[in-house]
């Protein structure tokens, strides 16, 4: 780690991060060796649903980033930079993207279990939880449980389930297992899946409902995998400041670095939440991901809801910049593709974009152009820059400049 660097001279200075789960721009060039080569999500998606009204971040880049921005040009906000980033760390997961942004490369992926999870992991997980497992396959989490829903409400016996990301998934009727219950059993799992087993993550998928009927409910929680060094919401945290983040991105970091933490929920729920984190000055670090880009839109194939949803999320930016005030700098960012016309539901290894903007300072480049940053970390250096609290280890800070 490094020093700080001296930072504008504002007396009021905060770094908002917004990450829009799966947006990817773009094959990265290794894409070929995960099966991705060919995706773009958000051209893709742009291509797929012409016409969408994406003001907002078309004001802040999103047009130049994919390569479309002559007609978008001239609405560009002043003060606002753009460009992609690509990731240090390998595989496409939202553990290890949501890390690297923070300033953490990992060297090794996190396992993937395409064939099921090995017998002695799953016969450590029945004794330790007194019952058997349904299951233990890779599959689609709405399909896996009206396949084996009936059998699991007959035997009582918790569906297990990965898929091509790092994950171990218990899916559980909430007749079956209330979800202190299942949050229990997934505690369990996180102690066992370690050393040579440590997935990226431990997700509790409670259900309701009948048979050809059952639902998803907003119960999710996920138990992610420690950070195995210091991230920027250590950083910050230790430094004395605030960092509040909204729903999922505290599961993310292993409830790490973070000093308060709402409840967020779907898109429209996070938007909600900060909202009024900016509106009302609370957190000196505002962390929120959108996720329903990546589990309801992109993992299902779903390219007309993932297109609605970015409208909607658009809309709400607009108070977002509003709500900004002298000292903050906004980063609009994604954690890895999800593009949702492509062959498969599994996500898929992009570059992600970066959009910055701050009301009274501009970053050094040439029209605005950021180019490609060589890690996602970058944006962890420079929030830490303009936070003025030590710098992770990972990632190169941008430049700044007062507005002239």
């Amino acid at each position: 780690m490094t020093k700080p660097t001296p930072g504008p001279n504002l007396t009021a200075r905060r770094v908002i991060v917004v990450v829009l789960d799966g947006a990817g721009v773009g094959a990265l060039p290794d894409a070929d060796h995960y099966g991705d080569q060919g995706s773009n999500t958000l051209k893709h998606v742009l291509e797929k649903h012409q016409g969408l009204k994406l003001d907002n971040l078309y004001s802040l880049g999103l047009a130049s980033i994919l390569g479309a921005g002559g007609e978008h040009h001239d609405s560009l906000l002043e003060g606002c930079s753009y460009g992609k980033m690509k990731p240090q760390s390998p595989g496409k997961d939202t553990t290890s993207g949501h890390w690297e942004l923070a300033g953490l490369v990992i060297e090794k992926s996190f396992p993937v279990y395409p064939a099921g999870f090995p017998d002695p992991v799953i016969k450590a997980f029945e004794e330790a939880i007194g019952r058997s497992v349904l299951g233990n396959i890779a599959a689609s989490g709405t399909e896996i449980i009206e396949e084996l829903g009936a059998e699991h409400l007959k035997t009582g016996f918790p569906i297990v389930y990965t898929s091509a990301d790092s994950v171990f998934q218990i899916a559980a009727h909430e007749k079956v297992a209330p979800v202190e219950t299942l949050y229990r059993w997934c505690e369990i799992a996180r102690i066992i899946l370690d050393g040579e087993h440590t997935v990226g993550r431990v997700i509790a998928r409670p259900f309701t409902g009948e048979q050809g009927a059952f639902v998803r409910t907003a119960g999710r929680r996920d138990f992610s995998s420690a950070p195995p060094g210091d991230t920027l919401l250590d950083l910050v945290e230790r430094a004395g400041k605030s960092v509040a983040v909204i729903g999922k991105v505290s599961d993310i970091f292993a409830h790490r670095g973070v000093t308060k933490k709402l409840p967020g929920g779907n898109n429209e729920a996070i938007a909600a939440d900060l909202i009024y984190l900016v509106e009302n000055r609370e957190g000196d670090l505002v962390w929120a991901t959108f996720g329903d880009f990546d589990t309801v839109y992109g993992h299902r194939n779903d390219s007309a809801g993932f297109a609605a949803a970015l409208e909607r999320v658009d809309l709400k930016l607009a108070e977002l910049l509003n709500a900004l005030s002298a000292g903050d700098l906004l980063f609009i960012t994604a954690d890895h593709g999800c593009d949702p016309t492509f062959p498969t539901t599994d996500h898929t290894r992009e570059y992600v974009p970066l959009m910055l903007y701050t009301p009274d300072f501009t970053f050094q480049a040439a029209d605005q152009d950021l180019g490609i940053l060589d890690s996602y970390a970058d944006l962890a250096a420079t929030a830490a820059n303009w936070l003025q609290v030590e710098t992770p280890l990972h990632g190169t800070p941008l430049s700044w400049s007062i507005k002239k």
